[in-house]
């Protein structure tokens, strides 16, 4: 087995990331699109809204001819007409004149803005009393206010939300050109691991990898396919990987990446046509022994075989490379920090980035980040755990009381 050969600075492996393209586009029925990376740039075919409305219930004016008024001192304008809902008006108004109108309802021709109703009086069918001034453009959206005809509705790399539905549906859109969900193989290797279902003998253990990759890959829009557990057999492995490499887009090998006489993974790519072995080992703790490839124009890793260095690799070096074979934009893969003050100082490594599992407790109005300890085979450290810390290569570590930057797992 090849010793640690090229091991990189983590930022040198996210550069890596330009060398992978995106996954292909498809289009999917607006109601499925939620969750989706937009593929192409939407522009406005329309003004919206494509007519000036009222945002309340009252009358229709000319601001200039509310001016002044008062409770004191009311505006008395004549009733023109009333503004179907739904429907043009057919009349137009002019300076001491009002129409009756209903929120959302087309400002006839020459109004400007509405009146409250709550702020006038009849006083007959056809005149009114205004006790407030309206200045053009109030209680009113105006055609084109919310976008207008030709502007950008939203960007290739957009993930869509609840919102970008919204907007889409007002434009007509019923469906939508997004990326399709990447296809992310997992593979648990090793003589030592049963499936979940077995009672695992003395020396033996579940195959609890497959399962908090699948949930990893899942959580952020991906599609697992799961390859089951290959034991320590070189053959065996290279064929199931030759087939993830065939069925997916991207394939994720838990175990195998460490300096061991029968870990195979550095082995089996060495054996895969067009492989480029980017790096072997990343400067990070915990999962330094981290393996990225590049086979043909896909992805290949090599992750630890325990469990909370492997989802940790998964949510610091992994996910970007997820997100932006994705389509997702750049400015949008930031993940989400949440800033706390650490409890206890940590001391760390110089030269090699450490991410810290913690969990966040508030007292006295101060939400604190909590150290949460622990080797890297407990899995009741990432269940207690609530996101990661960050400490710079170039730090000895943390003093307590440090403001720090908490990234959700």
């Amino acid at each position: 087995m090849t010793e640690f050969f090229n091991v990189k600075d983590l930022d040198e492996v996210l550069a890596f990331q330009s060398k992978f393209q995106t996954v292909a586009a498809e289009r999917v029925d607006l109601r499925d699109s939620v969750g989706r990376v937009l593929a192409d740039t939407i522009v406005a075919d329309a003004d919206l809204p494509g007519f000036t409305r009222a945002t309340m219930d009252g009358y229709a004016v000319c601001g200039k001819s509310t001016f002044g008024a008062s409770d004191g001192n009311p505006a008395y304008l004549v009733v023109k007409g009333s503004v179907p809902m739904g429907k043009a008006p057919e009349f137009s108004i002019k300076s001491g004149e009002a129409a009756r109108i209903p929120t959302g309802g087309m400002l006839p021709n020459g109004a400007d803005s509405v009146v409250m109703i709550e702020h006038t009086d009849t006083i007959d069918p056809q005149t009114i009393e205004v006790y407030r001034s309206v200045a053009p453009g109030q209680h009113v959206v105006i055609q084109g206010e919310d976008y207008q005809k030709n502007s950008v509705l939203l960007t290739a790399g957009t993930k869509i939300r609840p919102q970008e539905t919204g907007l889409l549906a007002a434009f007509g859109r019923l469906s939508v050109p997004v990326f399709k969900r990447p296809v992310i193989g997992i593979i648990s290797t090793g003589d030592e691991v049963v499936s979940v279902n077995k009672i695992p003998a003395i020396g033996q253990i579940r195959d609890i990898n497959t399962y908090t990759l699948a949930g990893q890959v899942e959580s952020m829009g991906g599609l697992a396919k799961q390859y089951g557990i290959v034991h320590d057999n070189y053959d065996i492995l290279l064929k199931v990987c030759q087939d993830a490499l065939q069925e997916t887009d991207m394939v994720l090998i838990s175990g195998g990446s460490s300096v061991g006489s029968r870990d195979y993974t550095i082995d089996v790519l060495s054996a895969l046509t067009d492989t480029d072995i980017l790096t072997h080992g990343i400067s990070i703790s915990p999962g330094k022994p981290t393996i990225l490839a590049q086979v043909g124009s896909k992805a290949f890793w090599g992750l630890p075989g325990h469990v909370v260095s492997a989802m940790i690799v998964f949510a610091a070096v992994v996910k970007p490379f997820i997100s932006h074979i994705s389509g997702l934009a750049p400015g949008l893969q930031r993940l989400p920090e949440y800033a706390a003050v650490l409890s206890r100082s940590l001391a760390s490594v110089q030269g090699r980035v450490d991410y810290v599992r913690v969990r966040l407790v508030t007292d006295a109005g101060v939400t604190w980040a909590e150290p949460v300890l622990g080797k890297s085979g407990l899995i009741n450290t990432m269940v207690k755990a609530e996101g990661l810390i960050k400490i710079d290569k170039d730090l000895e570590g943390l003093d307590k009381g440090t403001e720090v930057q908490v990234t959700f797992l």
